[in-house]
């Protein structure tokens, strides 16, 4: 090894260096991003302090394969391995976990010597510190250094929308269908035009500010990006498996995506359907009636590709996980298992595609529906509505939050990652007591931060909490 970086240039690659079992920190990179850029110098300098451990640098954009298969969503990201599995993560910028997690994973620098931070007393240091201070001066306070990419303006967003949804199928790649720049937009063009559907793409290399946005907006690192009526579906490894698994067809055909040069005729009604029952939908009456009973047969009902335990598709598995977060009872029905219902309750509910989530008999919608309910809190304002869920007191969730961990701190930040000094001390006390807790960020949600000032009468952060019991 000797004390370098190694630049991974494929997944098979990657894989012959994790079989070993030996120590591999991974650092996950772009270009454009200068916080990645003054990460590497300090972990360019723990390599020398650590020259048994094999340090790795993955391009993220470019090895979208191992990005994906450790769910790199944000660069500088570190994933650290032993006997070839991930046994600790860092995402953004904060040189001095990194280097005390490198100690950590690395073990002493110097055989017969106990593991020390990283940070105190070799090679690193000095990089360390200026790192800090150069995050520091940049951002005006330390507590922001790991803040390196800012949120989406308004105008982006809606511009991103725009894009997303302005094709049924829309493919963001490098460069265009006619010349592609890279093998994996090659590979997802040559796919699209194999299923014979009609899309559009853009080229990201053509504009930096979507090429960066899109990032964010989507939470995928890497490009190619395919997206289904406004859906995202994955990058080119995914769309490759749905593709080769027929599902990626099942899902066009569920959304109302016309092959080229079909002339098949299209259900009454359409993917933006207001899910109204068809005054006429010419089915029997007998599947009507079956129809009526399976959308009635529990409160909140998800037609769907699988089963929560085994989605079939992604748009199924994304219904579910919101129900899940909700915390709501459900029942599923998998519309694979029985042809007649999965064609019947288009025409019933006037809506061509899958999943579809009834409450109380009441068809509510697809995934994209669902999500955006959920985000802006329209969904549990219809479950509490409909009695579904029982209307969460601002007491409750601060007794739920409490109650969460035996040990529970309520700081500013996080524990890798501490956004003042009194809540560092505190993180500080409890590892080194070796002490196992949770942690709840106070800054990322005004109303539990005043809620729990009264709660506990106790005005300032940080609190801990042991069963229950504040400290």
């Amino acid at each position: 090894m000797g004390g370098s970086v190694k630049d991974v240039k494929s997944k098979a690659e990657l894989d012959n260096i994790t079989k070993s079992g030996e120590a591999v920190i991974i650092h996950f990179w772009a270009t454009w991003c200068d916080a990645s850029k003054q990460m590497d110098q300090v972990f360019s300098h723990l390599s020398t302090d650590f020259p048994k451990t094999h340090f790795l640098r993955v391009e993220a954009e470019e090895q979208p394969e191992i990005s994906e298969a450790f769910s790199v969503s944000s660069v500088p990201y570190f994933v650290f391995l032993k006997d070839g599995k991930t046994v600790d993560t860092l995402e953004g910028a904060d040189p001095s976990s990194l280097a005390n997690k490198v100690a950590k994973v690395a073990g002493s620098a110097n055989p017969g010597e106990p593991a020390a931070p990283a940070s105190l007393g070799m090679a690193a240091g000095p990089a360390v510190l200026e790192t800090v201070k150069e995050f520091t001066k940049e951002n005006g306070s330390s507590q922001q250094a790991n803040q390196v990419q800012p949120g989406l303006s308004d105008a982006l967003k809606n511009r991103l929308q725009q894009l997303t949804g302005s094709h049924p199928v829309m493919l963001f790649m490098k460069g265009n269908a006619e010349a592609p720049k890279c093998g994996f937009s090659r590979k997802v063009v040559d796919i699209l035009k194999g299923e014979n559907v009609k899309f559009g793409t853009f080229d990201i290399l053509s504009d930096i500010e979507v090429r960066e946005g899109l990032k964010l907006f989507s939470n995928w690192p890497t490009f190619p990006q395919l997206y289904c009526k406004g859906e995202l579906l994955g990058g080119c490894d995914i769309v490759i498996a749905m593709h080769e698994s027929g599902e990626l067809k099942e899902v066009f055909r569920d959304h109302g995506i016309d092959t080229i040069g079909s002339n098949e005729a299209k259900l009454s009604g359409s993917e933006n359907g207001k899910g109204g029952i068809a005054q006429s939908t010419g089915l029997s009456m007998t599947l009507t009636s079956r129809l009526e009973s399976l959308v009635n047969s529990s409160p909140v009902m998800l037609f769907m590709k699988g089963k929560p335990t085994e989605p079939k598709c992604g748009f199924s598995g994304k219904v579910v996980e919101i129900l899940r977060e909700e915390k709501v009872k459900f029942e599923t029905f998998d519309i694979l298992t029985d042809e007649e219902v999965r064609q019947g309750l288009k025409v019933y509910s006037n809506w061509s595609s899958y999943p579809q989530l009834y409450i109380k008999g009441e068809l509510i919608g697809g995934s994209d529906i669902v999500l955006e309910m959920q985000k802006s809190g329209e969904l549990k304002k219809v479950l509490i509505e409909k009695g579904i869920v029982q209307k969460e007191t601002m007491e409750d969730r601060l007794k739920s939050l409490i109650t969460s961990s035996p040990v529970m701190l309520f700081m500013k930040g996080t524990p890798d990652a501490p956004r003042c000094g009194f809540s560092s001390k505190v993180v500080n006390a409890l590892k080194e007591e070796g002490v196992s807790f949770e942690s709840f960020d106070i800054l990322s949600d005004e109303e539990v931060r005043q809620g729990l000032k009264v709660f506990s009468n106790w005005p300032t952060f940080p609190q801990l909490y042991y069963k229950v019991l504040m400290w």
